[in-house]
């Protein structure tokens, strides 16, 4: 059961479909295929099965899918680990972070990093709070930027910095606002910033009529064409409020005070670490208290 053999069925599982999986690894279709079934045969249990043009998971398949992006994930901490522990600034680091974050907060710090320590090598995977949260669960990330990490995850908050969340809306819908019948423009489904605007809403009993966008500036952008209000962080909407295309909206309750966390697994690499000593030299950064 190789590294190889795992990375072929990961690849499998995240785009369903043999002929995208040999395109991602580039390998031949037929590769993919001869490493999925000596996969099973390992196992003992088929994995996937014919579904239209698609591959399906089988019910082993789909529990065994989990367990090989946490060994996947593992490797490439070790790896991380390893190179980290014999010089931190060789290492490597695999940030997480959900869209806000990456758009307004990571671009200066990363760049400031990589001015003053050039020998890290840096990857960033963007998505929304429930996909971050679980490459960490799955070793897949190092260090993830996001909102507070889930009630029982492993997990170590490094480093904390303000954040807070207001309801935004164009000057003519602001100023016409009314909390159960003004309409909301929400993020996708698994997002951090709508779970809390929905929460929001249900603690006030108003279901209000909404529109779901699919990315954190599709949100902003509809806001501003007078489509709806929106719930978002003030650091995503700085240039709108500026110009004047948003306005934030006085709603009960609010602004809303959901820090930013830096967040590792349980045992930090060196390299991870010493990420977070420059994010802790810049404004705001503060390390946990306790």
């Amino acid at each position: 059961m190789s590294e190889a053999r795992l990375r072929t069925f990961v690849a499998l599982v995240d785009t369903g479909s043999v002929r995208e999986a040999a395109r991602r690894l580039y390998v031949t279709e037929s590769a993919v295929s001869a490493s999925v079934t000596a996969l099973a045969r390992d196992l003992g249990v088929p994995l996937v099965h014919r579904v239209g043009r698609g591959i399906g998971l089988t019910p082993a398949g789909t529990v065994y899918a989990a367990y090989a992006r946490q060994v996947l994930g593992l490797l490439e901490q070790g790896r991380a680990a390893a190179l980290g522990a014999a010089d931190p600034a060789r290492g490597t680091l695999r940030l997480a972070a959900v869209t806000t974050a990456a758009d307004q907060v990571l671009p200066e710090l990363l760049a400031g990093f990589r001015a003053r320590v050039p020998g890290v090598g840096l990857t960033l995977e963007v998505g929304p709070s429930r996909e971050v949260w679980g490459r960490l669960a799955a070793h897949g990330a190092d260090l993830v930027l996001a909102g507070r990490p889930p009630a029982g995850a492993a997990a170590t908050v490094l480093a904390r910095r303000p954040n807070e969340l207001v309801v935004v809306g164009a000057p003519e819908v602001a100023a016409a606002f009314a909390p159960a019948s003004t309409p909301w423009v929400m993020r996708e489904p698994g997002s951090g910033t709508r779970a809390t605007a929905e929460a929001y809403l249900a603690e006030r009993e108003v279901a209000p009529p909404s529109l779901v966008l699919g990315s954190n500036g599709a949100v902003i952008a509809g806001a501003a064409a007078g489509l709806g209000v929106a719930l978002v962080s003030r650091d995503a909407v700085g240039a709108e409020l500026a110009a004047g295309r948003l306005v934030v909206v006085d709603a009960p309750g609010m602004p809303l005070d959901r820090p930013w966390h830096a967040v590792a697994g349980t045992d930090p690499t060196p390299t991870t670490l010493l990420f977070v000593g420059h994010l802790l030299d810049a404004p705001g950064w503060t390390a946990p208290r306790g």
